[in-house]
């Protein structure tokens, strides 16, 4: 819980310098990146992570009508890649977070 609370207000010191995306980075380093990884592979995640993330917030911006207002139909799309994402999460987590005790 202590771990949770610490990317949580590190996000938002983050967030709040402009450095969102690198906040998430640094999450996913903490979590998934061995502490002994070379650093070209370092290097080579923070890529992919970040094209990921330009990849996702172009296409919003590309798909979003040109309305000052969100329409129906940019509420609907974003409400897609909501789902999408959460399924990803989802599995992911399904088969990468092992769970305590038996079922």
């Amino acid at each position: 819980m202590a771990d949770r609370q610490y990317l949580e207000r590190l996000s938002r010191e983050l967030t709040d310098k402009g450095k969102l995306i690198e906040a998430g980075f640094v999450g996913l380093r903490i979590a998934a990146i061995p502490l002994d990884a070379p650093a070209v592979q370092i290097e080579e995640m923070r890529n992919a992570f970040f094209a990921g993330a330009q990849h996702l917030f172009s296409s919003i911006m590309t798909i979003l009508e040109p309305d000052a207002e969100p329409t129906e139909k940019d509420m609907q799309r974003m409400d897609l890649i909501d789902k999408e994402l959460r399924a990803f999460i989802n599995d992911f987590t399904l088969r990468n977070c092992p769970t305590e005790g038996r079922s």
